[in-house]
């Protein structure tokens, strides 16, 4: 952890060590990681607080616990480092049952797994508590990554709360989800002692976050691309748009790699959900090809700042 003030002083030099357990490495610098070092290309990326985090997860919305169990448990034999939950969603169990059953078979590490889970509105007046429940439904020792999972009443108490959980090594780094521009950033922002590390919001081709991730750059913050599909009802409008189609058929991959890629070169973490295996190990087969400038121009190109979600 590092606080506020003394991270930006860092970042204002342009030099930023990392000094953090669980690390394992010196960082480059966060900036030029964020700005266009090829390596922000790769599967991971240092975030602000100091931990690795991969750029590529799967996300659980929707599972029930049966089900998180065996997708999360898949997805690690995959390859996926990242899994994606949060107390609303109500697999918390499941998502940790299917990471312990991964270390039980020798698969992963504790440490090699990056979980991350999220506060929900209902339990934003005793967030501690909800803290405390979320780990013990997870049961895997300490949550990688914890939001705010959207706006609501009493949102900055919790997040001093999230403060308090990584002070106490419960959290590694914290962040706010559904927070869309930069004054509703920087409500956040502006009391957080741990500047957020994290911004998960529904980014997509048609909704691009362009805007708030030139702004949140100055602090190292990363944006997180849920929906990055459409979401149920709408992967049609993504998946089949002719663009994407024609890319896809450029690159001979599908066209959820297409706007995988797209997502990951643009400078998102992403995590595309599902419960088919086929399309889990279909979504992490994206490291293997780049789209070029000009392609990428032409996803760009499609952003009409269309959220097909009002959360």
């Amino acid at each position: 952890m590092i606080n506020r003030r003394k991270f930006l002083t860092l970042l204002g030099t342009g030099i930023f060590v990392s000094m953090f357990s669980g690390c394992g490495e010196t960082s480059k610098v966060i900036a030029e990681n964020v700005t266009g070092d090829k390596n922000f290309f790769m599967d991971d990326i240092i975030l602000n607080s100091g931990y690795k985090m991969p750029r590529l997860g799967l996300g659980t919305w929707t599972l029930n616990d049966s089900q998180a169990q065996i997708c999360v448990l898949h997805a690690l034999k995959t390859g996926y480092r990242l899994i994606d939950t949060a107390r609303y969603y109500g697999n918390e169990i499941g998502v940790g049952n299917g990471v312990r059953d991964a270390i039980k078979a020798g698969i992963v590490t504790r440490e090699e797994i990056f979980v991350t889970s999220k506060i929900m509105p209902g339990n934003y007046n005793q967030p501690d508590s909800a803290i405390e429940n979320s780990l013990a439904a997870l049961n895997i020792g300490y949550v990688d990554l914890m939001l705010i999972h959207q706006p609501g009443s009493n949102d900055e108490k919790v997040y001093k709360a999230l403060e308090r959980g990584v002070k106490a090594g419960k959290i590694r780094s914290i962040g706010i989800s559904n927070y869309y521009t930069p004054k509703d950033f920087e409500r956040i922002n502006k009391i957080a002692e741990i500047v957020p590390a994290v911004v998960q919001n529904e980014n997509h081709p048609l909704n691009q976050n362009s805007k708030l991730q030139d702004y949140v750059k100055k602090y190292s913050t990363i944006i997180e691309s849920w929906y990055p599909f459409g979401g149920r009802g709408n992967t049609q409008k993504i998946l089949g748009n002719s663009t994407i189609i024609e890319l896809a058929k450029k690159y001979q991959k599908t066209p959820a790699q297409i706007v995988i890629r797209w997502n990951l070169q643009a400078g998102y973490i992403v995590i595309p959900g599902s419960k088919n295996p086929a399309h889990i190990t279909e979504n992490f087969n994206v490291f293997d090809f780049e789209i070029s400038a000009d392609d990428m121009n032409k996803i760009f190109a499609l952003n009409k700042n269309h959220r097909f979600e009002n959360w």
